[in-house]
């Protein structure tokens, strides 16, 4: 950042902060306001927009949404400590996600600091970390610009991510001088020796296979992956547990998810003799287990902008860049493959229409009724093998869900997302026990008239508990089951019209009335408790 020099040009922090943001295209602002941050906000600004969250782990949720449809960081403005406390989950969630956002905090006046006064935070910037990119507190008031300025070219550094600055409530009104916006480049270009090794392998390569990762989609690198894979004519798996669309699934050269379990990816992959892995770690595991892959000689290569996935790595050679540099220039190295297509994807047979509502039949029919256009933000985790295989998402950019495994973010978030775009409609697929966490958010979608469709896959408890009481081989478990919930009183006392199916004979006629709405609307679906298989029991 540069300040400019002349004293005559001085401001209040206030003022050259409003000025910042508006360079840097954050003019909309994610909260929950306190006490420590009604100065930043006094005479709030009209071409600025402030959300309003319920809650604060909300609104950093759906801050992460709007930075992940935009790919820009997006502004969030906690409530001292204790908005940061409530936020943290979020926080750590967004750091997995690579979200870019520019998250401050109020403190309280700085000459009662010694004191530990009320709302005071005590080492303010530790509080975030480790999973914020970079946090301060300014040292000085004039230097809170320069500050968030800093934060901004941080987060949107690749790997993307949060960052935190702390401010005390009395430094909005200090003098200072104003920030110019500079630009900062986010992409680097691969290693060509590393690179010309990897084209030389796959030239090599009888049944190549590539595994894509969440990066591609992040950095809107998807038609660059297509031309290298179908170049190649390689079979594509989906990472583990990747967070965005990997790659169109139902492009022939699609060949499935791989699952978060040691066995699983080593049956998955041994049979190829180079494994490419784009956007991707070298592996996201949820299970233990021995990966007999890693041990197999079979030759791997990684293409990733992340430096920790890199070194992480337990084999192969690592090459860190942008994806969107990186593909492009491999596809160039390479020569058209005429190798004979792969196997196509096996499909899954249309579930029938039974009741108590089966979770497959539900998907099937949400795939059919559908705009086709519509983005998925998705929190059902033990429904999303179901999901995957009756909901193909054709499109990178249509699909997202979180990469930390912890409840209470996709409500918010689809909210984050339906601002970005409001031009497309956007469907919350969520479980009963995650909408308990965040349902609040139903209120913002409300008062924003946002087109966001929410449905609610009640199973009566906690699925994926069940699922892995199975695997773990434990009984009797309490605090699983979820009895007495109604979502539509509770969508319809925050103004959300909503409508409950029990039937299978009811599901499409609501699934099409919810999105014809205007506004946010909910379909809670009663499904078969049955408990779905997630990893193998054995």
């Amino acid at each position: 950042m540069t300040k400019t020099p002349s004293h005559a040009s001085r401001t209040t922090v206030q003022q050259a902060t409003l000025e910042l943001l508006r360079g840097l295209g954050m003019t909309t602002v994610f909260g929950n306001p306190g006490s420590t941050e009604l100065p930043f906000l006094d005479s709030w600004p009209k071409d600025f927009r402030y959300i309003l969250a319920l809650q604060e782990a909300s609104a950093v949720a759906m801050a992460d949404g709007h930075a992940r449809a935009t790919g820009r960081a997006a502004f969030c403005n906690l409530h001292s400590a204790v908005g940061v406390g409530h936020a943290a989950g979020n926080i750590f969630t967004a750091f997995r996600n690579q979200a870019p956002l520019v998250i401050s905090a109020g403190q309280q006046v700085r000459s009662l600091l010694p004191l530990n006064p009320f709302l005071g935070a005590t080492e303010a910037a530790n509080f975030p970390k480790p999973y914020v990119k970079w946090s301060c507190e300014p040292a000085r008031a004039e230097d809170v610009p320069a500050a968030l300025a800093h934060a901004y070219y941080v987060a949107m550094q690749k790997p993307y991510g949060p960052t935190f600055v702390s401010i005390p409530i009395d430094d909005w009104s200090a003098e200072t001088d104003p920030i110019v916006p500079r630009t900062i480049s986010g992409d680097a270009a691969p290693d060509p020796e590393a690179m010309a090794a990897l084209a030389h392998a796959i030239g090599n390569a009888e049944r190549p296979v590539f595994v894509i990762g969440p990066e591609v989609d992040i950095e809107r690198a998807g038609d660059a992956a297509i031309a290298l894979v179908e170049r190649v004519r390689a079979p594509v798996w989906a990472s583990p547990f990747s967070h965005h669309v990997s790659f169109p699934e139902e492009h022939p050269l699609f060949a499935g998810f791989l699952p978060a379990a040691p066995e699983a990816v080593s049956a998955s992959l041994s049979t190829y003799d180079l494994i490419v892995v784009l956007g991707a770690p070298v592996f996201t595991f949820h299970v233990g287990g021995e990966c007999a892959l890693f041990g197999s000689g079979i030759p791997l290569y990684q293409i990733t902008t992340d430096v920790d996935a890199a070194a992480s790595a337990p084999l192969g050679t690592s090459i860190v860049s942008s994806l969107r540099l990186a593909l492009p220039a491999l596809t160039e190295r390479l020569s058209p493959s005429d190798r004979p297509a792969p196997a196509p994807r096996k499909r899954a047979t249309p579930p029938l229409p039974t009741d108590p509502i089966p979770a497959e039949f539900l998907l099937h029919t949400l795939a059919r009724t559908m705009p086709r256009d519509a983005i998925i933000v998705e929190e059902a985790p033990s429904h999303r093998p179901a999901m995957q295989e009756h909901i193909p998402m054709r499109s990178f950019g249509s699909f997202y869900t979180m990469a930390s495994g912890g409840l209470g973010y996709s409500l918010p978030a689809s909210v984050g997302f339906s601002l970005a775009d409001p031009s497309r409609r956007v469907i919350c697929l969520i479980g009963d026990g995650s909408m308990m966490y965040s349902i609040q958010a139903l209120w913002t979608a409300v008062q924003h008239k946002l087109p966001l469709a929410v449905v609610v896959i009640n199973n009566g408890g906690y699925g994926a508990m069940r699922a892995f009481s199975r695997v773990l081989k434990v009984k009797n478990v309490p605090g699983i089951d979820l009895p007495g919930l109604d979502f539509v009183q509770l969508a319809t006392g925050m103004g959300c019209p909503g409508v409950r199916v029990t039937k299978a004979s009811e599901l499409e006629a609501a699934l099409a009335q919810m999105f014809e709405a205007r506004g946010p609307h909910l379909v809670e679906v009663g499904v078969d408790p049955a408990i779905p298989t997630l990893y193998d029991e054995n």
